[in-house]
C-alpha cells in the first residue's frame, strides 16, 4: 500500500499546489500604493472593485439624508464609535460590510441612521467605502473567553 501512496505523492502534491495558487488571487489585481492596503479584487456582494482613496474621501463627506459622514459615528479609520453599540469598521472584511450596506440600502437592514444613509449609495460608492475600511487597521476583537 505505501508503494501506491508513494507513486502518487507527487501528484497529489502538485494538485493541492494549484488549490493554494487559485484560493491566493495569484497576485491578479492592482497593487496599492505604499503604505496603502490593496482592495479586493473580487466581492461576494456581486460588487465592483473598490478604491480605497475614494472610499476614505467618501468616509468623510457629509450625507444628505442625516448630514453626517461615516466618521462621524464610527470614529476615526472606524475604530473610534461614538456610541458603544455601533460597530468599529477598520478592519472588518470587505465583503462582509458591502453585504452591510447593501442590506440598509436594500431596506433588509432596518436603522434609523443607516438605512437612510446607505439609501443612496451606488454599487461602486459601497465597493469603495468597504476597501477603504477593511484596510485600515483592525481592532477587531472576538468574543472568545468573555464571560
Amino acid at each position: 500500500m505505501t508503494t501506491k501512496i508513494r507513486a502518487i505523492a507527487p501528484a497529489l502534491i502538485a494538485l493541492a499546489c494549484l488549490a493554494v495558487a487559485a484560493c491566493s488571487g495569484g497576485g491578479e489585481g492592482e497593487h496599492a500604493a505604499e503604505g496603502e492596503h490593496a482592495a479586493p479584487t473580487s466581492s461576494s456582494a456581486g460588487l465592483p472593485s473598490g478604491n480605497v482613496s475614494a472610499g476614505e474621501q467618501l468616509a468623510s463627506t457629509k450625507g444628505e439624508a442625516t448630514g453626517q459622514s461615516c466618521v462621524d459615528c464610527h470614529g476615526s479609520e472606524g475604530n473610534a464609535p461614538i456610541d458603544a453599540t455601533y460597530p468599529k469598521l477598520g478592519g472588518q472584511y470587505a465583503d462582509y460590510l458591502g453585504h452591510a450596506l447593501q442590506q440598509y440600502r436594500n431596506g433588509q437592514r432596518d436603522h434609523a441612521l443607516m438605512s437612510s444613509q446607505a439609501r443612496n449609495l451606488t454599487d461602486q460608492q459601497i465597493a469603495d467605502l468597504a476597501a477603504y475600511f477593511s484596510s485600515r487597521e483592525s481592532q477587531l476583537r472576538d468574543l472568545h473567553g468573555v464571560h
